[in-house]
């Protein structure tokens, strides 16, 4: 694993930097404290569909401008409208938006439905699918979870029924982030009760809109509605909408999880929290005070250290992937790591300010930091769960990383 970047790497960087100076819209540079304390600048897909005025018309320049370079999937190969980067060179234009503040390569679309119909989709599939979400025309949500399939996922139970061209699907899904804001939906399903679990199970999309789906909002402890609940009652979808072989779509599912748990955007984004928390402490000549305090200190050193460790973990599994290694159990390393240090870095954050920190509008003057830190203890309290709980990775870690048997 290598620290500094080669020549290659170093000039590639530079132009990323080059682009990023002359090309950033103004509203995500003008970040609004309610914005600064959700702790991200909002996804230019959702922005592009349900934005407000300004929000659409940022995101329009956005797109258009990572457009010219291929940089709007920059992980998909070139003959499909992406940018063919290494693993490498992902991990510095991630790394580089990231520290510049800009929306990341995001997105159930382009992350991970995207790779999904290049590797196992059809021809027809590629041209019907592909052009719209590079475009941003199309936005996309991700059903995996159900109330009783989150960790034990294989253990799913939304059925879809074969009945002449279609499937007609019935079942509950959970957790579904931004299905409020989607315009279709990509599901696992089982196709056949029989198999053992983890071979019973497709892979489908749907338009979310059509008769029988049924969207209900998940309201957060925080007043946040980020997720939701979906029901399916006799839904019928052409069969030609399932990607990959019938009941053989687990493995699918899991290696793109396997992508989403390297982070390296969390990782910056926890790098610029702690130093903009030591900025903001250092020059406040109120709350500077509590740097005399030795816990305060020591506490905040140890977040400091913590996110360098977290921004390693998430180096090692972009040079094991450079390397053309899969990571596996170094996955769920980074995974665990950085969930759990979200948790201690919010508490940490809120700790110098004292009761200053139970203030809760960003707006408000007297709030420390736009109240970033008491919104995302409030609002990341879900971190360990999301994504595959600190328990499973735990378990992967053990099984796969130590050879311990299990049970």
């Amino acid at each position: 694993m290598n620290w500094l970047d080669n020549s290659q790497q170093a000039e590639f960087r530079n132009k990323v930097k080059e682009f990023l100076n002359n090309s950033i819209p103004s509203y995500y540079t003008n970040v609004t404290p309610d914005r600064i304390a959700e702790g991200h600048t909002g996804g230019w897909q959702y922005d592009l569909k349900v934005g407000s005025d300004d929000a659409r018309y940022a995101a329009r320049e956005w797109v258009t401008s990572l457009a010219k370079h291929d940089w709007v999937a920059p992980h998909w190969p070139e003959e499909y409208g992406g940018g063919g980067l290494t693993p490498m060179e992902q991990f510095i234009l991630r790394s580089e938006f990231a520290w510049y503040g800009v929306p990341p390569v995001a997105g159930p679309g382009v992350n991970m439905l995207g790779p999904t119909i290049i590797l196992h989709g059809t021809e027809k599939q590629k041209k019907e699918l592909l052009p719209s979400i590079l475009s941003g025309e199309v936005t996309w949500a991700q059903g995996y979870s159900e109330p009783g399939a989150g960790s034990d996922l294989a253990s799913l139970q939304t059925q879809a029924v074969k009945d002449g061209d279609n499937y007609v699907i019935n079942g509950q899904k959970i957790w579904t982030s931004s299905a409020h804001k989607a315009d279709w939906i990509f599901i696992l399903v089982r196709t056949d009760n029989e198999a053992p679990k983890h071979r019973g199970i497709s892979f489908i999309y749907t338009n979310i809109n059509q008769t029988g789906i049924d969207v209900r909002p998940i309201i957060s402890g925080g007043w946040e509605h980020a997720t939701n609940e979906t029901f399916y009652q006799e839904v019928s979808v052409p069969i030609e909408n399932r990607i990959g072989e019938e009941n053989r779509c687990w493995y699918v599912a899991m290696t793109l999880l396997d992508h989403e748990r390297s982070n390296i955007t969390g990782a910056i984004e926890k790098k610029k929290t702690i130093q903009s928390l030591i900025q903001y402490i250092v020059n406040d000549s109120v709350f500077s005070k509590q740097l005399s305090r030795k816990a305060v200190r020591n506490e905040i050193v140890d977040r400091f250290i913590e996110c360098e460790v977290g921004y390693n973990f998430s180096l090692r599994i972009i040079s094991m992937q450079d390397a053309g290694l899969v990571p596996n159990q170094e996955a769920s390393t980074s995974k665990l790591f950085n969930s759990e240090l979200t948790q201690r870095l919010n508490q940490t954050g809120m700790k110098p300010f004292g009761l200053f920190a139970n203030l809760w509008d960003p707006n408000d003057n007297r709030s420390p930091m736009n109240a970033q830190f008491t919104q995302k203890h409030v609002h990341q309290i879900s971190a360990t769960i999301a994504g595959g709980t600190s328990e499973i990775q735990r378990n992967i870690i053990a099984t796969r990383g130590l050879g311990l048997p299990r049970g």
